[in-house]
């Protein structure tokens, strides 16, 4: 008897780009077994959440997440999973309506757990309710496999999983567990897949992707040169990768590979030395520095994003003064700005001098203010070029959108006669116009 058939599911994620694709393969997993997802306004029988933990705030989302899905979905098996139920399990499991929380080494047997659920009695069930399946940190072993688009054009292909860096203020670690990875003959399977599905664009995603190969004993610069020679795949992005493992043997193959894109994006997360010295950072801003030099040598056009912490522990006036005068003396395209906030457990809160909350809001603001002007004088260097576009499936039926090979943000009204249907998912040489109304994006027209 198959448990899944006739039952439809409904999935709520939070967090990172991970996190996404983790939850568009449990999906899959669930579809493939008979459960499709409910549409709006069904009632789910089972309800999958993937929490994050980075912030107290993303800790109150998942709560309140997890509060309107049982109330949505009465009676459904609901399954919370991810960091902040790795981190938090007994509050989680606490909660009304929750049947099992799964931490980061049990997220790969979901379906599994979910098929325990669908087959017990309504007393059964309730006797097993607020279950939490967790092993400590250091036992984290498993490596779920992840690829998957869900609704958008590109794939995110998970290569990684964990970290063993431990910055002050980070609780990842210990909700994500060692550094791990799959084989390249994994990977390289997923990929293929996914260029059989017809994906043509990938990220590679993970949590510290650029520490690849501790489990295999390969390297990431071996895992990109492997996925470059995967036929149909046109482009791949890194979704982020840490400076000091960002070598030039990398940055060189990419610079010459058929298919990795001039976009990098790389966490600063401050750009005081002293500040990166507290939060025990693995480089300092000079190396920062030579990276992105580096990468705008070989690759003038590379858009470079990057992330950045304000408000830390020890961030006095003086020090984000220092690094707010260096981020604004890199020549990268965009900043994307995290205020900082306490996380139960990390060696941040040995650090002296808090920062008050209109201090945080006035810095990243500052920070934001920089990055807008940086993004748009980016995007003003293009203006009447030609650059290839992938265009992305769109609600509109006559305009759509994509974004350059070196990540500016297209927006295309369709000539009459041509269809959305039509140009989704291809890649078209683009002039670039001015920018839209909104000054998202700059207006392209399809070269003939």
């Amino acid at each position: 008897m198959n448990v899944f058939v006739d039952k439809k599911a409904v999935y709520y994620t939070l967090g990172c780009k991970l996190n996404f694709a983790e939850t568009s393969t449990i999906g899959s997993a669930l579809k493939a077994q008979g459960m499709p997802t409910v549409r709006k306004g069904e009632i789910a029988d089972v309800c999958v959440i993937n929490t994050c933990s980075v912030t107290e705030v993303a800790d109150s989302k998942c709560r309140q997440a997890i509060n309107r899905l049982v109330r949505n979905h009465p009676g459904a098996v609901v399954v919370v999973t991810g960091c902040y139920a790795q981190l938090n399990p007994e509050q989680v499991s606490a909660l009304e309506g929750v049947d099992l929380v799964l931490g980061s080494n049990e997220k790969g047997q979901i379906v599994e757990a979910i098929a325990e659920r669908l087959q017990m009695m309504p007393e059964e069930r309730k006797l097993a309710a607020h279950e939490y399946r967790i092993v400590r940190t250091a036992d984290i072993r498993n490596f779920m496999p992840s690829c998957s688009c869900g609704d958008r054009t590109r794939y995110f292909l998970k290569v990684q999983d964990g970290c063993d860096y431990y910055c002050t203020y980070c609780t990842i670690p210990f909700a994500r567990g060692r550094s791990r990875n799959g084989s390249i003959e994994l990977l390289l399977g997923q990929a293929r897949e996914a260029a059989m599905a017809g994906a043509k664009e990938i990220v590679i995603t993970g949590v510290n992707i650029g520490d690849f190969g501790k489990t295999t004993g390969e390297s990431f610069l071996d895992l990109l040169k492997a996925l470059d020679n995967v036929e149909g795949i046109e482009r791949y992005r890194i979704s982020s990768i840490e400076p000091n493992l960002l070598t030039d043997e990398v940055i060189q193959f990419c610079a010459q590979s058929r298919a990795f894109m001039p976009h990098f994006h790389i966490p600063l997360q401050s750009g005081s030395d002293e500040v990166l010295r507290l939060m025990r950072r693995k480089y300092d801003t000079a190396l920062f520095r030579s990276k992105v030099e580096r990468v705008l040598e070989l690759m003038p056009d590379a858009f470079i994003g990057v992330d950045t912490i304000v408000g830390t522990r020890g961030e006095t006036e003086e020090l984000f003064q220092e690094a707010y005068d260096f981020m604004a003396s890199l020549p990268v395209a965009q900043y994307h700005v995290f205020p900082y906030s306490e996380r139960p457990g990390t060696k941040a809160l040995e650090i002296p001098h808090k920062v008050r909350p209109e201090e945080k809001k006035e810095r990243s603001q500052k920070i934001l203010d920089l990055s807008e002007s940086i993004t748009h004088a980016f995007y003003e260097r293009y203006i009447g070029k030609v650059r290839p576009v992938l265009l992305e499936h769109s609600k509109s039926k006559r305009t759509m959108h994509g974004f350059t090979d070196n990540y500016i943000r297209v927006e295309i009204d369709l000539p009459e006669g041509v269809q959305s249907s039509m140009l989704d998912n291809t890649i078209v040489n683009v002039r670039l116009g001015e920018f839209n109304a909104d000054g998202t994006a700059l207006k392209g027209e399809i070269e003939r």
